[in-house]
């Protein structure tokens, strides 16, 4: 129970690694909060979860990352239902073609950039305020090995990976103050709808499910990182301190 007390919001919490992360916090004695576009697939999840819970620790509420007014509302209905914020996990993210830059489409290219990055400036500014209120916390930053270094045909989604890294070195640095950290963390190649997007050939069955790279962000989100800020970090390699 190391996550006992806690509340956490996860963003593209309907499934793939937001609903492990998910399921994780749960089974560590957190409250959760989860949003997505697909309201279907978000109550899809919510059952998928109630074998941990009877629904008094869980709150689902559709909401679009790149709309202001929606995620004030997310916000909001975490302070109504919870009163706090310990964690934010900005998950949300799309894919976008897997073509070269002179060929990328321009609304493709904004769509990528305005979910992946604008999206997660949006949600962080406005569970700020919550997480000051609550005396600290913890924000974890999805990020990708082709946002350290770039990679032919990875285009908008390589450039908004790289944005979060500079985004999560930026933010640890303002709001170390305030006893809130930032991380960034590195999935790795997962068995998730994304990574089938950008390689359909793969075999999935090799690749590590979700569950299987959850412990870093029940580690960060947790006491034990109260140290651990602006880094970094790999998924497939963390092993608890």
């Amino acid at each position: 129970m190391r996550l006992q007390g806690k509340v956490a919001l996860i963003t593209g919490g309907s499934r793939g690694i937001g609903l492990a992360i998910a399921r994780a916090y749960l089974q560590e004695g957190a409250a959760v909060a989860l949003c997505a576009r697909d309201a279907a697939a978000l109550a899809a999840a919510v059952e998928s979860l109630r074998s941990l819970d009877d629904g008094a620790r869980i709150l689902a509420r559709p909401c679009d990352v790149t709309r202001p007014e929606e995620v004030e509302a997310l916000i909001a209905a975490v302070e109504a239902v919870f009163s706090r914020l310990d964690v934010l996990v900005n998950n949300a993210a799309v894919l976008g073609p897997r073509v070269p830059i002179a060929e990328y489409p321009l609304e493709a290219w904004r769509e990528v950039l305005e979910v992946n990055v604008t999206g997660v400036f949006l949600v962080t500014r406005a569970a700020l305020p919550l997480m000051r209120r609550t005396g600290g916390g913890s924000i974890i930053n999805l990020s990708s090995g082709v946002g350290r270094r770039g990679r032919a045909r990875w285009g908008a989604y390589a450039v908004s990976k790289g944005a979060i890294e500079i985004f999560t070195q930026i933010l640890a640095e303002e709001l170390a103050p305030e006893g809130i950290r930032v991380n960034a963390v590195n999935p790795g190649p997962t068995r998730t709808r994304m990574r089938a997007q950008a390689y359909p050939e793969e075999d999935p069955l090799s690749l590590p499910a979700p569950e299987e790279i959850v412990p870093i962000f029940v580690y960060l989100a947790s006491d034990e990182s109260r140290e651990i800020t602006g880094q970094s970090l790999d998924a497939r390699s963390f092993r608890w301190p």
